[in-house]
């Protein structure tokens, strides 16, 4: 940079003055545009319309707001999710914790659950010749994964009709809930599946049937959070608490009624459905006592029956649900929702 040329002892003052104003102000700048640079965060999530507060807080720049980028990447099924999380493929996942405690129960990884979402918004989606629990004897169940989350819940409601897995019926691993969906409509030897939104209304309006919502059967759950590596959380604390703040902002900007046509056209362009279904599924996403809890919180007693159904259904036979602090930090998110309140 060529500073303001001095030609005379009179003018040398005011020169100086300037030169010197223009190095401070050049310097601000380039300082505010670093700032502003955002960091670059990878989400793995599941393909369904839990991802509304990404739709809709993205093109609203609010994870930018909160200098952040964000790379959202959709998983296949839970397992390449976890294995994912694992190898380092992305920093952050959004699923059924209870897929948190496989990982560490099962794959003695060291993660931690950091943030809540929801309990499910799942409904058990059946063919139209089931009309009970009872007709699912000799039937087939698919599910994502067979040993977490949503199959062990369908497994335990089976339970207490008296079906046994592997005995009874029959589990089919076949992937997310968008892959369930297809295969129970094109195939009807599927005889059932959890399903969450919008799957589980287009499934019934395709002619399938609902047996009914699962925490209504099986009581509350804590199902969808964010969950990481303990060793990455540890080394970029405040990078978390960026997130987790901006997260349950895009969440609130989300849900607000002011917004609802907005977040409604963020479900038909995202999730590729017609207006009427993608005007049910917000309906039910913003009932807290079905879709969202709101600001994201944590459901202990719900995680408590989640660690239950897991001891109940995959540990061995009189096991003890396990201390549920083991794979819990939650301080992250307190101290990201100090930050919000502080804005």
């Amino acid at each position: 940079m060529s500073l303001p040329l001095c030609r005379n002892v009179r003018v040398f003052s005011r020169c100086i003055r300037t030169s010197l104003a223009l190095v401070t102000a050049l310097g601000l700048a380039a300082g505010t545009a670093a700032a502003a640079e955002p960091t670059m965060l990878r989400v793995n999530v599941f393909p369904t319309a839990k991802n509304l507060p990404f739709f809709v807080g993205v093109p609203r720049g609010i994870f930018e707001k909160h200098g952040l980028k964000i790379d959202l990447q959709f998983t296949p099924n839970s397992a390449r999710q976890r294995t994912g999380l694992a190898e380092g493929a992305f920093e952050i996942a959004h699923a059924a914790v209870d897929n948190a405690v496989a990982m560490v129960d099962v794959a003695g990884k060291d993660v931690i659950i950091v943030m809540g979402g929801d309990s499910g918004m799942n409904e058990l989606i059946v063919q139209p010749y089931i009309n009970s629990l009872a007709d699912m004897r000799g039937r087939i169940l698919i599910v994502d994964a067979p040993n977490t989350a949503y199959a062990l819940l369908a497994k335990k409601l089976l339970a207490k009709h008296g079906l046994k897995d592997g005995v009874d019926y029959t589990v089919e691993p076949i992937g997310r809930s968008a892959l369930r969906y297809k295969a129970i409509l094109e195939n009807e030897e599927y005889a059932a599946s959890v399903l969450n939104l919008p799957y589980s209304i287009q499934a019934v309006q395709q002619g399938k049937k609902s047996l009914g919502g699962l925490v209504d059967m099986l009581g509350p759950y804590q199902a969808n959070g964010a969950f990481v590596l303990r060793s990455w959380a540890m080394a970029n604390g405040a990078l978390l608490e960026r997130y987790i703040a901006a997260y349950v902002d895009a969440l609130r900007v989300a849900l607000d009624p002011a917004n609802k046509a907005e977040a409604v056209a963020a479900l038909m362009q995202n999730m590729k459905i017609p207006k009427d279904v993608a005007e049910g599924t917000y309906k039910l996403l913003a009932n807290p006592s079905f879709g969202f809890v709101p600001d994201a919180r944590f459901d202990m007693e719900g995680f408590r029956n989640a660690l239950a159904v897991r001891a109940e259904v995959e540990a061995k036979p009189g096991s003890k649900p396990a201390d549920p602090q083991q794979y819990l930090d939650l301080s992250y998110y307190q101290r990201a929702m100090a930050r919000l309140r502080e804005r």
